[in-house]
This record gives structure tokens, C-alpha cells and sequence, in this order.
């Protein structure tokens, strides 16, 4: 099939996805594996944030994190996976410029909203691990309201600012080899010598990515430092424990993050780089629940309570 062009004075109206579409054998199973990812991601989180809400014993700072991290789960899913199911049988689906920008800017914004309560949950557990006798004090639900309304608002702003302030000019390119209008794919259409696609790869490659990273590198170093202090065998053992499953997360976050908007950049878009996106936007928030209920006896016990089923 031809993909339609667009005269290059033209102003672009709206953005034509490949996606798979170059690969027509590969479209159907592709579909049937993002549906099952999303229905697990939402099936997951959303049991994540019940419980917690439900049992009392997990109102504590560290699962009031985890469900921000669930429904920020839920969101970033639900912002392309939609749209990625609704048109992933057909040829070359087109979007409208506006509903682009706006998908662009909604899965900014929560990428660093991610990046950013990552960092938060890092913080909690050293304080946790180095503190404890004055952990609840410290961390109390007002402070951890407080650091999740920032963090939001933060990455509210970073995302949306720039985005603002610089908007971007299209012209004669309308073609995005991508699933969804990805931020870096989307980025190389510009065609307008506006400072926008130097800002905003700014703002994503320090603000959101190395800084956070730093911090929690930065905060369980002082972990181990902590629990290094710690005399019993045992208690060094679960105090690293708490951290598995947070550590897990940030690595295959940060992880792929960083190897898609810390590495030299090509005008042209590669069909490796629509994988590693999808793995980070799509099968990551399916991760997170998985691992965390995987690893963490407390949310696994209170499961239990909730079906009823002594054997988990």
C-alpha cells in the first residue's frame, strides 16, 4: 500500500502511523499481545490499589507510593493502548494533529511523573532502612501527600511548558514510523527552526532522567551504607529485601528510558526503537504489579485475606 503524501508547503492537519504496517504477518499477533498486556496492566494495578485501600496494614507510605504508582500505571497505559488496539488492524491509521500533540504531551507528562515518584519511593526507603525508629514521624501521610502532589505538579509542568511555550512546526512530513505519536518520533518531523526539539530533549535527558537516577543511586548507596550498620544477619537481609522489588522496577525503567533518549539521536526513525518504546510504555506498567506482588509477602497476605485462599 502507498502511503499518501503531503506537498511540503502544506501545513500538517493530521499524522499518518506505519507502526506494523510494513509488516502485515506480524500485525495480528502483535495485537493480540498488546490487548493481553493491557488487560493484565489494568487487571493488576487496579488490584494493587483496591488492596491497599482495603487493608489496613498497608497504610503506610510505601504502598500509599505504590498505588500512585498503579494508577500512574493505569494511565500511561491507557493514553496509547487504546488508540494502538482501536487501529492495530488497520493500514497505516491516521490522527489528527491536535489528538497527536495532546497524546505526546499526556505520555510526557506521566513518563516523568514516573521518573520522578521512582526517585520519592527511593527516598522513602532510606528513611525507612536508616530511620526506622523516626520513619513515621518523618514520613507522615501529610509529608507523603505533600511529595506526591509535587511530584505530580512537577512533572505537570515540565511536561507541559516547554510544549507551550515552543509549539513545533510541521510541514510536508506527516509520516511517523511508530505505533502512537511518540515523543522522539514525533520530534524528527519538525520541520520549523524553533529551539523546541532542543528544549524539550533538554528537559527529558537531565530534569527527569539522570537527576531522579542519580538520587536514588545516590540514596541506596546510604542504603547499603545503613544496613551495613546492622548487625543481625537476618534483619540485613530483610531490610535489602524491602528494596528488591523497587530496585527491579527502577532498572527496567530507567533502564530503557535512558537508552531511548540518552543515545545519539538519527533523523531517521528505526523499527528497534518502536520495540524498545513499546516495552517501557506497554509491558512495563504490566510489570510493576507482577513485580511487586511477586516479591512483597505483605501485599501477597493481603490478597489472601481478600479471596479468602489460605494458599497463595
Amino acid at each position: 500500500m502507498d502511503i499518501p503524501a503531503i506537498e511540503n508547503d502544506s501545513e500538517v492537519m493530521e499524522f499518518i502511523l506505519v507502526g506494523l504496517s510494513n509488516h502485515p504477518k506480524s500485525q495480528v499477533a502483535f495485537y493480540c499481545i498488546m490487548l493481553v498486556v493491557y488487560l493484565v496492566t489494568l487487571l493488576g494495578n487496579s488490584l494493587i490499589i483496591v488492596v491497599v485501600r482495603i487493608d489496613g496494614r498497608l497504610h503506610t507510605p510505601m504502598y500509599f507510593f505504590l498505588s500512585n504508582l498503579s494508577f500512574l500505571d493505569i494511565c500511561y497505559s491507557s493514553n496509547s493502548v487504546p488508540f494502538l488496539l482501536f487501529n492495530g488492524l488497520r493500514d497505516y491509521p491516521t490522527i489528527s494533529y491536535t489528538n497527536c500533540y495532546a497524546q505526546m504531551t499526556i505520555a510526557l507528562f506521566l513518563g516523568m511523573t514516573e521518573c520522578l515518584l521512582l526517585a520519592v519511593m527511593a527516598y522513602d526507603r532510606f528513611v525507612a532502612i536508616s530511620n526506622p525508629l523516626r520513619y513515621t514521624i518523618i514520613m507522615s501521610h501529610q509529608v507523603c501527600l505533600q511529595m506526591a502532589m509535587v511530584t505530580w505538579a512537577s512533572a505537570f509542568l515540565l511536561a507541559l511548558i516547554p510544549v507551550i511555550a515552543f509549539p513545533a512546526h510541521f510541514c510536508g512530513h506527516n509520516i511517523i514510523n511508530h505505533f502512537t505519536c511518540e515523543v522522539q518520533a514525533l520530534l524528527k518531523l519538525v520541520c520549523s527552526d524553533t529551539p523546541l526539539r532542543f528544549i524539550l530533549g533538554l528537559v527529558i535527558g537531565i530534569f527527569t532522567l539522570p537527576m531522579p537516577f542519580t538520587f536514588i543511586l545516590i540514596s541506596y548507596a546510604r542504603i547499603v551504607v545503613a544496613v551495613l550498620r546492622i548487625r543481625s544477619a537476618e534483619a540485613r537481609l530483610k531490610a535489602f529485601s524491602t528494596c528488591g522489588s523497587h530496585l527491579t522496577v527502577v532498572t527496567i525503567f530507567y533502564g530503557t528510558a535512558i537508552y531511548m533518549y540518552l543515545k545519539p539521536q538519527s533523523k531517521e526513525s528505526q523499527d528497534q526503537d518502536k520495540v524498545v518504546s513499546a516495552f517501557y510504555g506497554v509491558v512495563t506498567p504490566m510489570l510493576n504489579p507482577l513485580i511487586y506482588t511477586l516479591r512483597n509477602k505483605d501485599v501477597k497476605n493481603a490478597i489472601r485475606k481478600i479471596i479468602g485462599n489460605k494458599e497463595f
